[in-house]
């Protein structure tokens, strides 16, 4: 068992932080429908206490899902729209003169908030995508040399449109890592195409994101509470030896030519313990740790020239990596 635990939680308590992100998850189904496993991810990361890159068309209803989980835990949601021209100052915030007062008072800016959807994060140059760099490391963010604490629970879901590059700067590679996942939200499939048409037309004169048929169902103590008891659930010495492998074996595996650095490891077994607290159990499995493995790596490594050029998936590749380190029996 691993040494480092100090504290134990209770099927009780991991069961009642399940039932609560169940209901989570109902709501948020409820209006953004067909994308179950999407939702799922998001709501494990937030446990985990982590940020979201999702990545998809537009249209794929990545606003509508920041919104509806917003009202669902009762918290605030700010939107960015990442353009070249925007600054940082119109992301931290601003000192700005008050003229009645004489003085100068701090205006703080958007970051300020527990859910930020960063849209299209890479429309804007490198000078304005690093302002979100110490908020979503620290919780905190600086204006002018004073530094103010971002209200918790707090997440960065930044999107980016995976198959437009005109007009876009790539994220840096630290500014990737501090993503916890890369979720891919996809096309839903006919059934639940036809039931989105017809929820979001029948009645509606206009497209507009309503989450007015959704209520809160939590709050933010009850995200804060679920962080902390994931945080306690137990992770076996051999379960944990296996998420490092698979990171490890990132850097030498064949077609990857830029492996994952140990805050992969880290996020791998927070998401883990997410995962396991969904399923309702004290404990990590390592099919908690294959399951939401690719999530965690898909946006750290780099595939080589030649199996870019042979058509290779990061997906594929990391599948088969993940396949090739041996599952402890527990």
């Amino acid at each position: 068992m691993n040494t480092n635990e100090t504290q134990h939680v209770t099927t009780a308590n991991v069961e009642a932080c399940a039932e609560v992100f169940e209901r989570i998850a109902e709501n948020v189904n409820s209006v953004l429908i067909g994308q179950e496993a999407v939702v799922s991810q998001v709501l494990q990361c937030m446990i985990a206490n982590g940020h979201v890159l999702l990545e998809g068309v537009p249209g794929l209803g990545k606003t509508l899902l920041v919104r509806a989980l917003a009202t669902s835990i009762a918290c605030s949601t700010n939107r960015i729209q990442f353009t070249p021209d925007l600054m940082p100052s119109d992301i931290t915030g601003h000192a700005q003169y008050n003229m009645r007062e004489e003085q100068f008072v701090i205006r703080k800016g958007p970051v300020f908030t527990n859910l930020l959807l960063a849209d299209e994060i890479n429309r804007a140059p490198a000078k304005t995508q690093s302002a979100l760099l110490e908020v979503m490391q620290e919780r905190q963010s600086t204006i002018e040399g004073e530094s103010f604490e971002i209200e918790q629970p707090y997440m960065v879901l930044a999107t980016q449109n995976p198959i437009e590059f005109e007009g876009t700067y790539p994220l840096p590679e630290a500014q990737l890592d501090r993503f916890m996942v890369n979720v891919l939200i996809e096309y839903p499939d006919q059934s639940n195409e036809e039931s989105l048409v017809d929820l979001v037309t029948t009645g509606k004169p206009a497209d507009k994101l309503d989450t007015s048929s959704i209520e809160a169902v939590a709050e933010a103590v009850d995200v804060r509470n679920a962080q902390q008891v994931s945080s306690q659930i137990l992770v076996d010495q051999a379960v944990l030896s296996y998420a490092v492998s698979i990171v490890r074996t990132t850097r030498q595996f064949e077609g990857i030519s830029q492996g994952a650095s140990p805050r992969a490891a880290i996020a791998l077994i927070r998401m883990a313990r997410a995962q396991a607290l969904l399923s309702s159990r004290t404990f990590v499995t390592p099919d908690d740790v294959r399951s939401v493995a690719v999530s965690v790596l898909r946006h750290r490594i780099a595939l080589s020239p030649d199996f870019q050029f042979e058509g290779h998936s990061k997906d594929q590749v990391l599948e088969t990596a993940i396949q090739s380190v041996e599952a402890p029996r527990t």
